[in-house]
């Protein structure tokens, strides 16, 4: 795969708030699972058949679903999925720091055009080091994670653009940028 490692140390506060902001709000404060997000998915997805409800899926247990991936058994592969994710994050949430976590996640999740991991999807859309990134391309690059091939900004820009203001729209709504400063960007 394409991809190199980069240290949390090397990374812009600006691009792991907005990361946090966007994916798992709650990511200090629980340890795996977010209990709060999986009631609401069970309630609004599967009882009241609310597919815009959002996912309950935690940083942690994304990663262990990138790790480990899912089969595609039989109708009941999601529900087994799901739980084996829940057991594995549970796990590495015992095993790892929210900091290392942060981490392994960054430097192995998919940005698209076989691209993995921060520094490698820095340096192919804004050819610069993650230390480097203004806010707006570390929101682009969180964008990114959620469809990679949708919001790509080379093939898709305006929907990269919708994407990057809806990052930075968390990042103010979680308190790490003030409105002006959303505003200006």
């Amino acid at each position: 795969q394409n991809r190199t490692n980069a240290k949390l140390n090397e990374l812009p506060d600006n691009l792991i708030n907005a990361w946090v902001a966007t994916e798992d709000v709650r990511f200090y404060k629980h340890n795996g699972v977010d209990i709060r997000s999986t009631l609401r998915v069970l309630v609004k997805t599967i009882l009241l058949f609310d597919r815009s409800s959002g996912g309950g899926n935690t940083i942690t247990q994304k990663m262990a679903k990138n790790l480990f991936g899912r089969a595609n058994h039989s109708f009941l592969t999601i529900p087994v999925a799901k739980i084996k994710e829940i057991i594995i994050a549970r796990r590495i949430e015992k095993l790892y720091s929210k900091e290392e976590i942060l981490q392994l996640y960054l430097n192995t999740v998919s940005f698209g055009e076989n691209t993995y991991g921060i520094e490698t999807a820095s340096l192919l859309f804004f050819n610069k080091q993650p230390s480097e990134l203004k806010i707006e391309e570390s929101a682009v690059l969180v964008g990114l994670l959620k469809a990679n091939t949708s919001y790509n900004p080379r093939t898709n820009k305006q929907a990269a653009l919708m994407r990057r203001n809806t990052v930075l729209s968390q990042m103010c709504k979680y308190g790490y940028l003030d409105k002006n400063r959303l505003d200006s960007l």
